[in-house]
């Protein structure tokens, strides 16, 4: 994985770990997408947020990431 780099992505969030919950469950969301668009059926899940050559979800999400598009809270 070379692109997004990740200290751009660490700029991005607090942790190594809010990075991986929040990659991983934003490409859980595209992934749905992607399924529910081939179905004919799509629900309120956005389509990916960037314009990218990549095929690899993971790849979009982490992109999603370093561009700012997405962004995560902690609960109390």
């Amino acid at each position: 994985m070379n692109k997004p780099r990740i200290d751009t992505l660490l700029e991005k969030v607090d942790s190594k770990y809010a990075l991986v919950v929040m990659a991983a469950k934003r490409a859980r969301q595209i992934n749905n997408y992607y399924r529910s668009r081939e179905e004919g059926s799509i629900d309120d899940i956005p389509p990916p947020l960037v314009d990218t050559g990549s095929r690899n979800i993971l790849t979009i999400a982490l992109e999603e990431i370093a561009e700012g598009k997405i962004s995560y809270e902690y609960r109390v």
